[in-house]
């Protein structure tokens, strides 16, 4: 079309007037620009060559790779663009670095906490902590990573808020990846009474340790049932062990299930759960007799 119409100008306008539009930088300007906007939409994150280019260095769709370098490509060629337009209509690119040159001192200063942001995003990206959809833990936000920019990581919540973390801070700290577990762990401390009878305790907690065991939804390997401590208010069993299962729903279902049958076994055992109590011993008082000193 652009070409169509740059010929149709060219029969139908005069010599003179065709020189004063310079029809010619016209049509260079608008060659570039849509060479340029074919270049920029070959360039997106949907695209067939975006997606064969992340196959080939094997990244999946929940990489953030592939957004990160789509952007910085974008940024690239809109400059590119620009930049070759203004030197088609004389405009001088090298005054145009001098000047940045002379302002970087500047904007250095002034971009510091945005470069690092940069550099951050670049180091996560390329160490691949977590990835798009992961959930993870850090020391300012526990979510699910919706997405990460040049500046920062969006998460979002379980109280379905979306926290916006610089990517300095992220790249300069702890990362959590609740998402790469291959096994969910179960670890608690549970008190029965203090005057439990020794021999009961010992088959209750061997009767525990085997129904773990023998359940299909428990991991085998680390399973421990043990009676560990003497608290103040009670005897303390201390469980440890892991679910197959890695989904929240799914791991409080299969652990409501387990804590039911240890209550059950408890029942079963005849022990008593222990709850806060206080106990008073009283002593019998010797009541001393004086002599009648009235006489």
């Amino acid at each position: 079309m652009l070409f169509g119409l740059y010929t149709a100008l060219r029969i139908a306008l005069p010599l003179r007037i065709e020189g004063a539009i310079e029809l010619n930088l016209l049509f260079r300007s608008g060659l570039i620009a849509l060479l340029g906007f074919g270049i920029y939409n070959v360039s997106a994150t949907s695209s067939i060559l975006i997606e064969q280019l992340g196959k080939r260095f094997g990244l999946d769709h929940a990489s953030m790779l592939i957004p990160f370098l789509s952007k910085t490509i974008r940024f690239v060629i809109i400059l590119l663009v620009v930049t070759i337009i203004g030197s088609e209509w004389g405009f001088s690119i090298n005054g145009v670095v001098a000047g940045m040159g002379l302002g970087s001192l500047a904007i250095a200063l002034a971009a510091k906490e945005t470069l690092s942001n940069v550099f951050g995003g670049i180091v996560i990206i390329a160490e691949r902590p977590f990835a798009k959809g992961d959930w993870i833990l850090t020391p300012s936000a526990e979510g699910v990573v919706e997405d990460i920019t040049f500046r920062s990581t969006r998460i979002r919540t379980f109280a379905d808020s979306v926290v916006t973390v610089p990517n300095s801070t992220l790249a300069n700290h702890p990362i959590t990846n609740w998402s790469k577990m291959g096994k969910r762990r179960v670890t608690f401390t549970l008190k029965v009474a203090l005057e439990t009878d020794r021999e009961r305790l010992a088959a209750a907690i061997g009767r525990m340790e085997r129904m773990l065991r023998e359940h299909d939804q428990v991991a085998p390997g680390t399973i421990m049932v043990r009676f560990n401590e003497f608290q103040e208010g009670g005897l303390g069993i201390f469980f440890y062990y892991f679910t197959k299962t890695t989904v929240w729903s799914e791991y409080l279902t299969i652990r409501q299930e387990l804590n039911l049958a240890v209550m059950g076994i408890l029942e079963e055992a005849g022990i008593r759960m222990a709850y806060p109590a206080q106990r008073i011993f009283m002593e019998d008082a010797a009541v001393s007799s004086y002599p009648d000193r009235s006489n």
